[in-house]
């Protein structure tokens, strides 16, 4: 495997995880030993640092972010420039976990060359250590690979062509449809992806293909038979507004919690109860006498 150990002193707040770098050679031989991968989405600083920090073994600067960070009804309006500036914060915070940058809906899906140019931004510009592309694109997926940029396929329910699907729907619900995906993603997987993404399909579809693919499946939406899992970090945690979808298990309500903090921070200066004299700065006693003194020969002069 390739590994770098860590920098001295980097992250000393990882609770019980290895200290040792996530690669894509690393996640292969987690599925060889059939130890499950941990995987999140992140989008800023802070919660790609709590994400590394715990211990989670792919944090994707996903592409969602259009929906749960800047509020679109889809993923298809974020642009690259938008992608790297989030794939910049995530970089910076993380030093374990591999990071995976999505490619965002345009960026790849006219020549091979526009893709693997806007890859490139996402490994020399923003730090990723490997890229995301949605559907069956072999030419595209043999490239990156030929120039030097990991890849992550997604195959399934594609968000990106929700208009074509119709909407957000289970794939490959019938046999025939499972053989076609099984061959999509073993196609993939030959064309130079390491991991595969699959979303949105039957468990059993999800764990047949899993078992027949020399690399690792990521599972959401996908059953307990991938060799991981990813969810939407605001999914998890209950940042989201809309009801959760079927896989989604929320770990914490976030949400809740923030909403009552800052409703009882806004009581409290309605009641002028912050800030407390404790969280005020003081004079020294000098010179606040000397103001005291100013203040009241003033108040002398006004009468």
């Amino acid at each position: 495997m390739s590994l770098t150990e860590f920098p001295a002193g980097a992250h000393s707040q990882l609770h019980g995880a290895s200290l040792t770098k996530v690669t894509m050679p690393a996640l292969s031989e987690r599925k060889r030993q059939a130890k499950p991968i941990s995987a999140l989405t992140a989008y800023d600083y802070a919660t790609a640092r709590l994400a590394d920090e715990a211990g989670i073994d792919l944090v994707l600067v996903g592409d969602s972010l259009a929906m749960v960070v800047l509020g679109h009804e889809n993923t298809l309006a974020i642009t690259v420039d938008e992608m790297l500036h989030h794939t910049r914060a995530v970089r910076r915070a993380v030093r374990r976990a591999l990071v995976v940058a999505d490619m965002p809906f345009g960026s790849y899906h006219g020549s091979v060359a526009e893709g693997v140019a806007n890859a490139v931004r996402f490994v020399k510009d923003a730090g990723a250590e490997a890229v995301k592309i949605e559907g069956p694109r072999f030419e595209l997926a043999h490239a990156l690979t030929e120039a030097e940029i990991p890849v992550v396929g997604h195959l399934g329910l594609t968000p990106q062509s929700v208009h074509r699907m119709g909407g957000y729907r289970v794939q490959a619900r019938t046999a025939e449809a499972v053989r076609r995906l099984q061959a999509e993603a073993l196609a993939l997987a030959e064309a130079g992806a390491g991991v595969i993404v699959l979303e949105g399909v039957p468990r059993e579809a999800a764990a047949e293909i899993t078992a027949g693919l020399p690399v690792p499946t990521i599972g959401i939406g996908a059953g307990p038979g991938c060799d991981g899992q990813i969810l939407v970090f605001h999914d998890l945690v209950g940042l989201t507004f809309a009801p959760p979808a079927k896989f989604v298990r929320r770990y914490a309500d976030a949400g809740a919690l923030i909403r009552s903090a800052i409703a009882q921070y806004r009581e409290e200066v309605e009641n002028r109860a912050f800030p407390s004299d404790e969280e005020s700065y003081h004079l020294p006693a000098a010179e606040r006498q000397a103001l005291k003194t100013a203040q009241q020969a003033r108040a002398l002069r006004k009468a």
